[in-house]
């Protein structure tokens, strides 16, 4: 009797369905996205530096005690680590599905702060990063010059100045890690036959470096309590950080009765990049990409759109001969699918009713009525 009610009123049933169908296309957008369920385990990664150490070195002496430390933390699936020839070393930490990311990052944190006092001093200088995100890639954004006018060294500065502290502020953005990296260093390049000609050995210049390449407080000259008289303060400023190639050139390495032995007296000293071990190239020509890591859980679509808008955005701002690509997209075979389950679906929803008169007619299945003195029988079969 109540489907009966709707089937003499085809009207009042049609206004009905498009009011549930406009409450539900106004729903849509409003719906949490957490109704959805996380399928992916959070993952906390630490990474770290030791610059001129191979891999074995930085696994025996970096990956191994912050492994036997991190290892056992609460809710942890498994952990993995890399080390690799230029220094770096990597711990990715796998938690179970369902942890709140943050705490996990905070008791990784922790567990890295126990295993400090463990590490090399030139690893603990350099800093360890603890972050939370995701394992996979979602986009690779190249930077390059099609005419050759900038080298490598070049766009990796202006990366690092303009670009990265950009992208890493697009909502769903971990981490930004820049692929073939070029920043600037001093590279001092040491003779051996005259250091050992003048009795110095490679931590003799190395310690030279660091006690006369620092940035002091020289402090105040008549700063209150004075004597009676003093009429003026003075702030001393002094020589910081040194940023010049005559500078690192004229580090005094030893005074011998009256004699000073400069750094250029015995090494070669070049403004360059801080490490050559990777290298990128795009269709040949020089480039240094951008490598976008997501938070876990973020949507891959909402990162991959907003990172195209802020280049959109940056692009106008280039110097002019630069320019920017991007290569790879995780999100093409996402979007892809989408598409396909929309043309899949359209013609489904666009299917049309047609009617057909059969022979015999059944109060059941079919609606009878007369028309000039004719009883006729029509059934709605839907078609595509």
């Amino acid at each position: 009797m109540f489907s009966r009610f709707f089937i003499h009123r085809p009207v009042f049933a049609l206004v009905i369905s498009i009011v549930i169908s406009l409450l539900g296309a106004i729903a849509v957008p409003s719906l949490p996205i957490e109704e959805t369920p996380d399928i992916t385990p959070p993952t906390v990664s630490v990474s770290g530096v030791w610059p001129g150490a191979s891999a074995p070195v930085i696994a025996d002496n970096v990956a191994v005690p912050i492994e036997q430390q991190v290892n056992g933390v609460d809710d942890m699936l498994y952990l993995s680590s890399t080390s690799a020839d230029d220094g770096s070393m990597g711990v990715t930490v796998t938690f179970e599905v369902g942890v709140d990311v943050d705490m996990a990052t905070v008791l990784v944190q922790n567990r890295v702060a126990a295993a400090d006092p463990l590490l090399p001093e030139e690893v603990k200088r350099q800093g360890l990063t603890t972050r939370k995100q995701s394992t996979n890639m979602v986009q690779v954004v190249n930077l390059l010059a099609p005419d050759g006018r900038y080298d490598d060294i070049y766009i990796s500065n202006y990366i690092n100045l303009n670009v990265k502290d950009v992208l890493a502020r697009v909502p769903g953005v971990a981490n930004v890690q820049v692929l073939g990296a070029r920043d600037y260093g001093m590279r001092v390049w040491l003779n051996p036959a005259r250091l050992k000609a003048r009795g110095l050995t490679t931590n003799d210049v190395v310690r030279a470096i660091r006690d006369q390449n620092v940035q002091v407080a020289a402090g105040q000259i008549g700063a209150p309590p004075t004597p009676s008289g003093q009429s003026f303060q003075y702030t001393v400023n002094a020589t910081g950080r040194l940023s010049e190639v005559a500078e690192f050139e004229d580090l005094i390495l030893r005074v011998d009765d009256g004699a000073i032995l400069r750094l250029r007296d015995v090494a070669r000293v070049e403004l360059g990049a801080q490490s050559y071990a990777m290298f990128m190239r795009l269709n040949g020509q020089p480039s240094v990409a951008l490598g976008i890591y997501q938070l876990p859980g973020a949507n891959a679509l909402d990162v991959a759109a907003g990172i195209a808008a802020a280049m959109e955005e940056l692009a106008p701002r280039f110097p002019e001969g630069l320019a920017y690509r991007i290569p790879y997209d995780s999100t093409d075979a996402i979007s892809a699918s989408i598409n396909e389950v929309v043309i899949t679906l359209l013609p489904a929803a666009s299917c049309r009713t047609r009617t057909r008169a059969p022979s015999s007619c059944t109060s059941s299945s079919r609606t009878a009525r007369r028309s000039s003195g004719r009883r006729r029988c029509s059934t709605a079969l839907p078609t595509c």
